[in-house]
């Protein structure tokens, strides 16, 4: 699999024709509704054994050698080369056996909410993919009881993939994370035990793997109520079998003010659980002013701290598979961006014939287009060279591996290069 951003006047059959593959194939691998249109700036992923380099201002082939770890006498061999001394925009071909894989978890968030009936088509269509499914969501309530959900098809769905459910808690009301719920329930033993027994016995009856706590707005107060919960949660999953994860809001210290970010003791949920999710997402959001969603400068800084507390192979990366449309100008307080997925951002970007950009800081594609009635939008979304950057990063800090806030956005190019850059563990058998 190869990376390919279209430049002005490119046209898909010559794009293959470099590649030396088939029209066709690149049409199947991005799902291109419509291939003869296509955006300047746009992401495709081109599938080939191995990839194309061609040779830029300044290179050598000693350097590209060192680029893609393959010795000179190698590269001189596969292109049937006889001297070293190359031009610029000369095609080298890099051998594809000789870019390792690693092992990696993989997980999604899929909610019952946002996608009903089709959840379980949703993980039925990705789940090669997975190691884990998050099943969105038991609500909290304030008797410790938690509200049940119809879940039995996408339970299903996960074991017909080996991939391991984990039922997922939230203190959810009303549509927001609720304090004063959280706080109520973390502050009384008899309704902690309630909502632990509740669940175990739900994990019991449906075939659940693992328990994930999703409590948010905890407020510095309950922090040491949580943590305490945690041990508890901890107990009742080890006599199971089961795992234990928790979801984490992106701290980049430990001393960051905020009731978000306050009831959350990174080292200690990397003590207890088995893993964690750190939300590495929502930079960009819908009432927020235009941004990448999840810009890789940022998220960066989030791991680089989550590392140096929580052992690497415990953390687990977060993943938006989403973007956002917002209408400008941006007011504080009253704009509301709208969420979008790779296929439509594309879409809304060839329709308006406008030219995706690409941050470089951000790692992230963003473009500007005017709408029928003449406003001006600015759409930022994930795209093939944004995923692949957070691949790298999970690489880097040797991380366990990742996972998608959520399933039910169109992103194919996603789950290509997943396949490209790991090999994803199966904890069921």
């Amino acid at each position: 699999m190869q990376i390919h951003v279209v430049r002005s006047g490119q046209s898909l059959w010559r794009i293959a024709e470099a590649y030396g593959t088939n029209y066709q194939a690149i049409v199947a691998a991005n799902e291109l509704e419509f291939p003869d249109q296509l955006a300047v700036g746009q992401a495709l992923v081109i599938p080939i054994q191995g990839r194309f380099h061609w040779v830029q201002p300044g290179e050598s082939l000693w350097s590209i050698s060192q680029r893609y770890q393959i010795p000179v006498e190698r590269l001189m061999a596969v292109n049937q080369l006889q001297t070293i001394n190359l031009p610029v925009g000369f095609r080298l071909y890099i051998p594809t056996y000789e870019l390792a894989k690693r092992e990696a978890d993989v997980a999604a968030y899929v909610s019952l909410e946002i996608t009903g009936e089709e959840s379980s088509a949703e993980v039925n269509a990705v789940g090669e993919s997975l190691t884990y499914v998050q099943i969105f969501s038991y609500e909290l309530n304030v008797d410790g009881s938690l509200t049940p959900i119809d879940d039995t098809a996408v339970i299903q769905a996960a074991y017909n993939h080996n991939v391991a459910p984990l039922l997922v808690i939230t203190n959810l009301e009303e549509g927001g994370f609720d304090t004063d719920l959280v706080a109520t329930v973390l502050q009384d033993e008899a309704l902690q035990n309630r909502m632990l027994d509740e669940a175990v016995a739900i994990m019991d009856e449906k075939g659940y793997l693992g328990l994930d706590l999703d409590l948010e707005y905890v407020g510095a107060e309950n922090r040491q109520a949580y943590n305490e919960l945690l041990l508890k949660a901890r107990a009742r999953m080890d006599e199971r079998g089961y795992f234990l994860s928790s979801a984490l809001a992106p701290q980049i210290s430990g001393d960051m003010e905020g009731v978000l970010y306050e009831g959350h003791d990174y080292a200690f949920h990397g003590e207890v659980n088995d893993f964690v999710f750190l939300m590495t997402y929502e930079w960009g959001w819908t009432g927020g002013p235009p941004m990448a969603v999840a810009p890789i400068n940022q998220v960066r800084r989030v791991i680089e701290y989550a590392t140096s507390v929580i052992p690497s192979e415990k953390i687990m990366m977060g993943i938006p598979l989403y973007g956002y449309d917002w209408t400008l100008p941006f007011v504080e307080g009253e704009s509301r961006a709208r969420a979008i997925d790779h296929q439509e951002a594309i879409e809304l970007a060839i329709n308006h014939n406008a030219e995706i950009l690409y941050d470089e800081q951000a790692q992230s594609p963003y473009f500007y287009y005017y709408d029928e009635e003449g406003r001006l939008h600015e759409v930022w979304f994930e795209d093939a060279r944004s995923i692949q950057a957070k691949f790298d990063l999970v690489k880097e800090y040797n991380l366990r591996g990742f996972f998608y806030w959520v399933l039910g956005w169109d992103f194919p190019q996603n789950w290509l290069l997943i396949e490209e850059n790991f090999t994803v563990n199966k904890v069921v058998v």
